[in-house]
């Protein structure tokens, strides 16, 4: 467990120290505020919990690229420096690594999440909103956020260098987001088993909404078990390399 907490302060320490973890909050909170202000605060009179629904339906999709942004260095880069040499002849096993590195960059990602917690708040000043439902959302958020960390960390572990853990990461959510889409063009029971795979249109407009569900909360929980799972195996077979 030391091992853990000490390679996810080490993570941690990475993203706060560098530019490149910055240039990411600092892209995230840009392009939701933008959003909030075309799409939140408009003329047109709304109801507040349409309002902060709309948020937190763009502000997913953003936490999701911001995750794999942050996971594109985890392990390629420390392939592509040779330090990832130090930690595979470190005591510690693969699952400890992994897990750590995975812990770290959620960290990060969750300082993110967390300071977009002002738009919310000034719905809920000048309207009338559950705070319910912003509890409920941000704890989508923040599990959505840990299924794109998780498919960002088995990119960044089975990849040589950046730019291809990357390109993989992207490919892999992408096409877990748009099973709903694929779900339209099949029959069951197939489309069925791709609605239930579809990473944003099922599992996550509940949170959207302040309801809280059980199966979506063992989705997000599962689709990132999996994936730590094979950057785990990724890892213990290059060992054995």
């Amino acid at each position: 467990m030391n091992a853990i907490v000490l390679l996810a302060q080490r993570e941690l320490k990475t993203y706060l120290n560098t530019a490149w973890g910055w240039t990411v909050m600092a892209g995230v909170l840009l392009v939701v505020g933008l959003l909030f202000n075309v799409f939140g605060l408009t003329e047109r009179p709304r109801y507040s919990a349409e309002v902060l629904e709309d948020f937190f339906f763009y502000t997913s999709g953003t936490i999701i690229i911001a995750g794999l942004l942050l996971t594109m260095r985890l392990i390629a880069e420390e392939r592509q420096t040779g330090t990832l040499v130090v930690l595979e002849s470190a005591p510690i096993s693969a699952a400890q690594v992994i897990a750590g590195k995975f812990l770290g960059a959620w960290g990060f990602l969750m300082c993110i999440v967390a300071s977009t917690v002002y738009m919310p708040a000034l719905i809920f000043v000048n309207g009338k909103v559950s705070v319910a439902q912003m509890a409920v959302g941000y704890l989508g958020l923040a599990l959505a956020g840990s299924a794109a960390i998780s498919i960002g960390t088995f990119a960044s572990a089975i990849s040589k260098n950046q730019l291809l853990s990357a390109v993989l990461g992207g490919a892999m959510a992408l096409l877990i987001v748009i099973c709903w889409l694929l779900s339209g063009l099949t029959e069951a029971p197939l489309s069925d088993v791709l609605a239930y795979m579809a990473l944003w249109d099922k599992h996550f407009q509940p949170f959207m909404r302040g309801r809280l569900n059980t199966e979506n909360v063992v989705y997000f929980g599962s689709l990132s078990f999996i994936f730590l799972l094979g950057a785990t195996r990724a890892l213990q077979a290059r060992r054995w390399q």
